[in-house]
């Protein structure tokens, strides 16, 4: 029986060595970064620039969609953004000249009939001590005289008020309303840029989830790309070897189809195990455990090699 054992287990590790695969290494795959670019709006799409396998530039114009909607907005905010800089143009230069003219003119004419009012009650309290006019018509007269002394305060008001000028507090409420309204003006400038969608870095163009015509949601990817980078091996790590692969660590990569060993460098080890918790694990259980990790290949021959090639990462000693 033990002999039996023997012989199975070295022809396993027979079939292991033919395969070139070493019963030490963790396996995963290269990958590159992935980037999602979303649709800025649920507008359609009117313009697709470039197809899946594309190499392109950064800056380099993807697709576009449709901005009516917005650019009606942006027409609204710079209409009102034009009126808050007169408002506060308006405000800092204080009241015009024909205005204080104004003013002074209907404070003389409010006095003058002032003058007329109490002129005509002295008449008319006269008369009514004479018994010639009844106590309403004196009760008339002073309504009308008092209506004259409040309209003469108005205006003496008013003239005083153009003459101190603006309030700073005018012009700092005026000053905030330019800089809210400048705000709003950015912002759909750039919802407007973003309608058109640029590449962020070098890359290929991996998938276009949409075409021409189509209307994806806000937020939805529309383009797909990896960027231009040195790729990285996505690995699962065993529980077990977790030691070995810390963070800046340097290990040793195989790539499916190539002799050569490329170096690389651990970037990040999940914290978490990528699957069950932990604490509900028994000791057993948990040498089950896997743990994400993600390493840089630093060679720079490495840069050409396809994504989703598997690989095999085994640590330095």
């Amino acid at each position: 029986m033990i002999r039996t054992t023997l012989i199975g287990l070295l022809g396993l590790v027979l079939t292991a060595c033919g395969r070139g695969d070493d019963p030490y290494a963790i396996v995963g795959t290269l990958e590159r970064d992935r980037l999602e670019l979303p649709a800025e709006a649920h507008e359609p799409i009117v313009e697709v620039f470039v197809r899946e396998g594309d190499h392109v530039d950064a800056g380099a114009k993807l697709l576009r969609q449709d901005a009516s909607a917005i650019r009606a907005r942006l027409e609204q905010a710079v209409a009102a953004r034009s009126a808050a800089e007169h408002r506060l143009a308006e405000l800092i230069k204080g009241p015009r000249s024909q205005e204080i003219s104004q003013a002074r003119a209907a404070l003389a004419a409010a006095r003058s009939s002032l003058t007329t009012q109490n002129a005509e009650y002295s008449r008319i309290s006269d008369l009514v001590e004479r018994k010639l006019l009844s106590q309403s018509a004196q009760d008339q007269a002073r309504a009308a005289r008092d209506v004259a002394a409040g309209a003469e305060k108005q205006a003496a008001a008013q003239l005083n008020l153009l003459l101190e000028g603006t309030r700073r507090e005018q012009v700092e409420q005026a000053e905030a309303q330019l800089k809210l309204t400048e705000a709003a003006l950015a912002e759909l400038q750039i919802s407007a840029d973003r309608h058109v969608v640029t590449a962020p870095r070098p890359g290929r163009i991996e998938a276009i989830p949409y075409r021409l015509g189509d209307r994806p949601p806000a937020g939805a990817p529309v383009i797909v790309m990896l960027a231009d980078s040195v790729p990285f091996a996505r690995v699962f790590v065993p529980q077990t070897r977790r030691a070995e692969f810390a963070a800046g660590r340097t290990v040793n990569v195989r790539i499916d189809g190539f002799d050569q060993t490329f170096s690389g460098r651990v970037r990040f080890v999940s914290a978490e195990a990528a699957f069950t918790p932990y604490y509900a694990l028994t000791q057993e259980d948990r040498t089950r455990l896997s743990y994400l990790a993600e390493i840089d290949l630093t060679d720079p021959q490495a840069v050409d090699i396809p994504t989703g090639i598997p690989v095999q990462v085994t640590s330095r000693q």
